[in-house]
């Protein structure tokens, strides 16, 4: 039969349509002659010539029909259901013409032969084209991998249309927690129930599970996939709904389920008008705009129509990359506006003074930072640099240029900091506030939240490849937690608590309940079908105890155990449910200055340890976890010390 399905798919497409002409001419003349049969119970009417001619004329014209009607067209591997009113039409011409040319004829047919012969001839030439569909479909079951599809909606219909055109997938089962489909047969498989899971998982072979429900939120994907979490399934999702309607991605488009469809909580709708108060129609900058969360700010920037967006990193390939995204969805969605990629550092304060008076800027997201925990506390001077001097250049470029608002993204880390990026960070914070508190236009406003999904320096991208070399996967601590929220939630929420501020807010982005990273790692690792364990180290491996090891390595440099987003215990509510305002200490300029011109002075000097004591002066909170200096260049720098030791003894 396979070498008769592929001798058929080599013809031409002019003889498969006269086969399948001379196949339903075949088909129209036997129901014609089983319909008699049925009726008459003899073959005598074989020998009169008005019955053949009577014949004659129904086949000529119901196959007229169903050529006008477009059967002919269709490729009967691809035939679904729809097909069959084609076919109707054509066995009720057949049975009209046929009656009506027995009268012509005076063939005197029984009057009930008409009606059976259309249904004889809806069933051999339907029937026929759904038999020959299976022929072909048949071979490509042959090492296909079976699998369950979890939504027996229109999503899960879809999916299985697709996976039967497909060469990978055999979907054997449906599962549904909708009582009223559960029983029920969809696309040909019965619906079961998802308690059912495991007796189909074992009768079936199946060891993978396709999500068909596009527009699940992330709590329910969760208890789904918590359903699942012990019989070791891959688990994997088509996109989501609007990337489906917005034509990004197809419903065959599978992929595995990953952390990120899990983690943090179902996104509240935005906020129009706080989304385009501070955009619609403006010259809108973003400082690290080839970053992660910069260039999602601009992705969504580009959306709210500003008269132009200045794009400026101080690394060229992202900038480039960036620039390059934007421009093509600009030009596809026939956005009118002026992208301009800048090159430059944010510690150039006469090319951001430049630039920003060049295109007349109105509104600052500053996104630019070093932000990784332990290289910033090995190099502790370019992180002061960067995060505490750049945002000082740009903020005072902002104030001489006459911008508009001015919103810099701060971080949870800033909040009673243990390491030097998040006193950096929370220096940072108070440099703002000084501005804020200094007469002119500028509105300057902060805005701090926790860990984003897939940003560079995730935890959940070193999870994944970890899991795809085979682990071990290495966490810090068993008890270790994040707060942690989408990239374009983040940057939603960015917007519009910029358009909000009055000078001098630090905002506070509700980021849901914190995760166990420990729980996080081995959620992982269920999500592609394997069984994690718990080895102390990646020395005491066990293959016989699962598949992937999950190391505790122990805390690295600064890191601290627990993230928090409130330095007080008042914050308040804003007009934005996910958004509050935090009254946090400030420094007046004239104080703050003083002390940033001594950090300044110890950071030309390359004076690690006075860099770190200024940062214990200053009210920021700052307890780091050890009082060794982990700056990696300390000791080659000539200064007093040539081994790293501890800061109280180099401070006297």
């Amino acid at each position: 039969m396979r070498n008769f399905s592929e001798s058929l798919s080599s013809l031409s497409r002019r003889s498969k349509i006269s086969l399948q002409i001379g196949l339903d001419m075949t088909s129209i003349a036997l129901s014609f002659m089983a319909a008699m049969l049925f009726r008459l119970e003899s073959l005598f009417f074989l020998g009169r010539s008005e019955v053949w001619l009577t014949l004659l004329v129904t086949v000529v014209a119901t196959l007229v029909t169903l050529q006008i009607s477009g059967l002919y067209r269709a490729l009967v591997r691809y035939l679904t259901s729809r097909i069959l009113a084609t076919v109707a039409k054509g066995a009720v011409v057949a049975g009209v013409v046929l009656y009506a040319a027995g009268l012509y004829f005076g063939a005197n047919l029984p009057r009930s032969v008409p009606i059976i012969f259309g249904m004889f001839v809806f069933i051999s030439v339907g029937g026929l084209r759904f038999v020959v569909r299976y022929y072909f479909r048949r071979p490509l079951r042959g090492g296909k991998q079976p699998v369950l599809v979890y939504g027996a909606g229109e999503a899960g219909l879809q999916l299985l249309n697709a996976l039967v055109h497909g060469r990978e997938y055999a979907p054997v089962g449906l599962v549904d927690d909708n009582p009223n489909l559960q029983g029920m047969a969809v696309g040909g498989l019965r619906v079961f129930p998802p308690g059912q899971l495991p007796r189909l998982v074992e009768q079936t072979g199946a060891q993978v599970v396709l999500l068909a429900i596009p527009s699940i939120g992330r709590a329910r994907r969760r208890e789904i996939v918590s359903q699942m979490a012990e019989l070791q399934l891959e688990i994997k999702t088509i996109p989501g709904m609007a990337d489906i309607i917005s034509g990004k991605a197809k419903i065959s488009e599978l992929r595995v389920v990953s952390a990120e469809d899990l983690l943090g909580r179902d996104p509240v709708a935005p906020d129009a008008e706080l989304i385009r108060e501070n955009i619609e129609g403006k010259v809108v900058m973003v400082s690290g705009a080839g970053g992660s969360i910069g260039s999602e700010l601009c992705r969504q920037i580009i959306t709210q129509k500003p008269e132009a967006l200045i794009l400026y990193d101080v690394s060229e390939y992202a900038l480039y990359a960036t620039g390059l995204e934007l421009t093509e969805t600009a030009t596809r969605m026939k956005y009118k506006l002026r992208i301009v990629p800048i090159l430059g550092s944010v510690q150039q304060v006469r090319r951001l003074e430049k630039t920003i008076k060049s295109f007349d800027v109105q509104t600052i997201y500053h996104a630019a930072a070093y932000k990784h925990v332990p290289l910033v506390e090995e190099n502790v001077i370019e992180g002061i640099r960067n995060n505490v001097f750049g945002t000082q250049a740009i903020a005072a470029a902002a104030r001489k240029a006459g911008v508009e608002s001015f919103i810099m993204i701060s971080t949870d880390k800033a909040v009673r900091p243990t390491n030097v990026m998040g006193a950096s960070k929370r220096l940072a914070e108070l440099i703002c506030q000084a501005y804020a508190q200094e007469p002119g236009g500028t509105v300057f406003s902060m805005v701090r939240f926790g860990n984003v999904l897939g940003s560079s320096g995730s935890v959940i991208p070193r999870f994944r490849a970890q899991i795809e070399a085979g682990g071990p996967i290495t966490v810090t601590h068993k008890d270790i937690n994040r707060y942690f929220m989408t990239i374009p939630e983040a940057a939603q929420l960015v917007i519009q608590a910029g358009a909000m501020g009055k000078g001098g807010d630090v905002f506070i982005l509700d980021m849901g309940e914190p995760v166990k990273i420990l729980d996080l790692a081995m959620s992982m690792v269920r999500l592609h079908g394997l069984t994690p364990y718990i080895a102390e180290h990646p020395d005491q491996i066990a293959p016989e105890k699962g598949d992937i090891p999950v190391c505790v390595t122990g805390l690295r440099k600064g890191e601290k155990l627990y993230e928090e987003l409130l330095i007080g215990n008042d914050p308040s509510p804003t007009r934005h449910p996910r958004i509050m305002t935090a009254n946090e200490v400030s420094l007046p300029m004239a104080e703050l200055t003083a002390v940033l011109e001594r950090l300044f002075a110890a950071c030309e000097r390359f004076d690690v340890p006075a860099i770190l004591g200024i940062l214990h002066e200053l009210p920021l909170d700052y307890v780091p976890t050890s009082d060794v200096i982990s700056d990696l260049l300390w000791g080659e720098a000539g200064a007093i010390l040539t081994q790293p030791q501890a800061v109280g003894d180099v401070l006297g």
